[in-house]
């Protein structure tokens, strides 16, 4: 895939993932925090497997799962603990300020993740330059957040 289209659909992506925090607060407030992160799940579910079965290869090998080391199994229980988090943390720190926590986050992480060549990526050194950007972005969640 061309680098560019792949960070378009990408920040496409993350700006979807911006509206799901406060659409799961309103759920959350009529429901129930943990009641709402489980109706988002199920109809995630749902949608999904109904992409999986008519997509091309079907259901293809998922039993194959069971082979892979139980850590990598986890990403939907890290999903549930984000959504759940930032349903609740949306309503402190408003759409923008959850944004850029999650992505402060997952920028310290994952060049973390990175540079020690961690689950299963090719490492990739932390450098000067990534330094100054988390550093940046830091810097950018604090004007963000405060009040």
């Amino acid at each position: 895939m061309d680098r560019g289209l792949a960070v378009l659909l990408t920040a496409a992506a993350g700006g979807l993932v911006a509206m799901q925090a406060p659409m799961n607060s309103v759920l959350g407030r009529a429901v129930g925090t943990l009641q709402a992160v489980l109706i988002g799940f199920v109809i995630g579910t749902v949608a999904l497997t109904l992409i999986v079965a008519t997509a091309g290869g079907g259901f293809g090998d998922l039993g194959e799962a069971r082979y892979v080391s139980w850590y990598y199994l986890t990403g939907g229980l890290l999903g549930a603990l984000y959504v759940t988090c930032v349903l609740v943390t949306v309503r402190t720190l408003g759409v923008g300020g959850v944004t850029v926590a999650t992505i402060a986050g997952q920028l310290a992480v994952s060049v973390l993740i990175d540079h020690f060549g961690l689950l299963g990526v090719e490492r990739q050194p932390l450098t000067a330059a990534r330094l100054a950007g988390i550093a940046l972005l830091a810097s950018g969640t604090f004007l963000v957040v405060r009040d």
